[in-house]
């Protein structure tokens, strides 16, 4: 299974970035008094008894932006719970039970995961028993104060006892979601209703459609199948319409939720800033991807698909490894083998290297090519293990994370990929200073630097 995600939440100004930065050992997010310093999502893998959860500091809720980015700052709190297996809901011992903080409990129990309601600031026993009044939120409460470091120890095992617990894989029959997306006018809704083997979309030739992501359920070949149809996708400055607006940000929710990305394009345009934007996200999400080059009958008597390949490795860089399918949605031709590839991505996506193999592997690619020397010193890899799948997730425990050199590592990614059974799907990495994690389980160090590198 992925890492699992704990997210922490409350009103502005309760602690949030600071119990961030306790709980991962080291200063991340920014800590300021000032109510709305923290907008953007912020992560850290957090390590804890051999097990990782992925820890996601948010803005505060309800809060008024100054610079008007409130619907962002919020969007992004609901991303964080969507994606979160839990969810650590923070208040302060200090300033009581605030109606702020009531807004945010009723928000929260739309919520169906498990949430632990947080009291930070509880320096004493007098503030502590000051914090028994959020009893009347109905939950059990964990007493911590970060400024104290009182209280680490019991709430990490409470998130770690709460997020779940890995399993043996599954090896039955599991449903594969996908979701489409691309430029408006690129042939989606035509490619799933040609697969669908009926009209569960409306077919137009006016740009833009499908304004809403729809869910397709159907089987393909004795396998159930969900695809996610959305919305075309402009540029942001041509979202003169909330329903463009929204059409964008479901797509990437769309992304968020599937198994494996099809980003279709049309053969006869060039790729766009949108094509860029939407690829960026999918490398962000670590999500398995097929570059769908639809509308191939248009343009096949004036170019090679060789050509094509070269142009879509100048353009998307990063996403050399990604395989590309060319299609003609409307006659159905190549569109029922797409599906297979998109399978091999998705089982390759639940893959596992062992441990052992994985040390072998480094040892082999430092044995080709050593880390350049940085600042007088080279990076050193003790150790490698995969903690996850879907996506395959590497941790590299080493020196000194600052010593990793982007061209090296894309150089150690390329050279796994050769050998390791999800080459064609994002690895996402990460680089850990093995003197941090010892320090960080014992007392929760805050002056050691720590990377995180996805290819």
């Amino acid at each position: 299974m992925p890492v699992p995600k704990v997210a922490i939440v409350g009103r502005p100004n309760v602690g949030k970035s600071s119990l961030f930065n306790w709980l991962a050992g080291k200063r991340i997010a920014i800590v300021d008094p000032t109510a709305g310093v923290t907008r953007d999502r912020v992560t850290y893998l957090l390590s804890h008894n051999d097990r990782f959860a992925e820890l996601v500091d948010t803005g505060g809720m309800g809060n008024i932006d100054k610079d008007g980015l409130t619907d962002d700052i919020e969007r992004q709190i609901q991303i964080a719970l969507d994606e979160a297996s839990l969810v650590l809901f923070l208040v302060d011992a200090q300033t009581g039970f605030t109606e702020h903080d009531r807004m945010v409990s009723r928000k929260l129990r739309e919520f169906t995961k498990p949430i632990l309601y947080i009291v930070n600031k509880c320096d004493t026993a007098e503030l502590e028993r000051q914090g028994a009044e959020f009893y009347k939120l109905g939950r059990d409460l964990i007493f911590v104060s970060v400024k104290n470091n009182r209280g680490r120890d019991d709430l990490l095992h409470a998130v770690f006892d709460n997020i779940p617990v890995e399993t043996e894989p599954d090896h039955g029959e599991v449903t594969m979601k996908f979701c489409v997306v691309g430029k408006r006018n690129s042939g989606k809704s035509t490619f799933i209703n040609t697969l669908a083997q009926a009209e569960r979309m409306i077919v137009s030739e006016v740009a833009g459609t499908t304004r809403d992501s729809v869910d397709v359920h159907f089987e393909h070949n004795g396998r159930t199948l969900i695809a996610i149809d959305t919305a075309g996708v402009r540029r942001a400055k041509s979202l003169s319409e909330s329903v463009d607006f929204y059409g964008y940000t479901r797509a990437q929710r769309s992304i968020r939720r599937a198994d494996v990305v099809f980003h279709m394009m049309d053969a006869s345009l060039p790729l766009s800033k949108v094509d860029k934007q939407l690829n960026g996200y999918i490398i962000d999400q670590a999500k398995p991807c097929i570059f769908v080059i639809n509308k191939w009958d248009l343009i096949k008597d004036q170019t090679t698909t060789e050509d094509f390949n070269d142009y879509l490795n100048a353009e998307f860089p990063d996403l050399t490894f990604a395989p590309r399918v060319f299609i003609t949605a409307k006659e159905g031709k190549n569109v029922h083998g797409l599906i297979d590839v998109a399978h091999s991505l998705f089982n390759q996506s639940k893959e596992r290297v062992t441990t052992g193999e994985l040390n072998r592997l480094v040892e082999t690619a430092i044995a080709k090519q050593n880390p350049p020397m940085r600042r007088n010193r080279r990076l050193k890899i003790f150790y490698t293990t995969q903690v996850a799948v879907q996506p395959p997730t590497i941790i590299f425990f080493c020196n000194d994370p600052k010593l990793v050199e982007l061209s090296w590592h894309r150089y150690l990614l390329n050279f796994l990929r050769d050998y390791v059974p999800f080459d064609e799907i994002p690895i996402k990495t990460y680089f850990r200073s093995r003197d941090h994690v010892k320090k960080a389980e014992k007392e929760g160090a805050d002056d050691v630097e720590i990377e995180s590198e996805r290819d």
